[in-house]
């Protein structure tokens, strides 16, 4: 399903012009406009999923093959040090765009790039009640 008012599908789809780094009949590899770094790209499903929770597993499969791909291509030619692979879900998670989208980000010494947090501690306890929670609700 293609969304009418949907910007990414207007772009995944050729109806508003974008500079493709990579097609093919599942996604489109554009450049990002506002990049945090040299190549920064953002893969984009033709069809419109809002986000991860409502994608197929050959959707999914497919992008995480072309992010393959494309961060091979930005490493052997680019020669960043290191790549972001970076997805947002909600608002929380800094979604603006409700399109699933993947950002491929080359990493460079003295960039700006911030992808972190502080790291939290857990027990092995409440490792064990996640666990027993969170699997409840994996569905095969």
């Amino acid at each position: 399903m293609i969304k009418e008012d949907c910007l990414f599908c207007k772009i995944a789809n050729g109806v508003i012009p974008a500079n493709a780094l990579y097609e093919d009949d599942v996604v489109k590899v554009i450049f990002d406009l506002g990049p945090a770094s040299k190549g920064h790209v953002l893969i984009l499903p033709k069809q419109h999923f809002d986000n991860i929770y409502s994608l197929d597993d050959d959707t999914a499969a497919h992008i995480f093959q072309v992010a393959v791909k494309v961060a091979n291509a930005i490493k052997d030619t680019l020669e960043p040090l290191g790549i972001n692979v970076v997805q947002n879900n909600g608002e929380a998670a800094g979604q603006t765009v409700f399109h699933f989208h993947m950002h491929i980000i080359p990493r460079y010494q003295g960039d700006t790039v911030n992808v972190g947090w502080v790291p939290g501690s857990i027990t092995p306890e409440q490792i064990a009640e996640l666990k027993e929670t969170i699997a409840k609700g994996i569905k095969a």
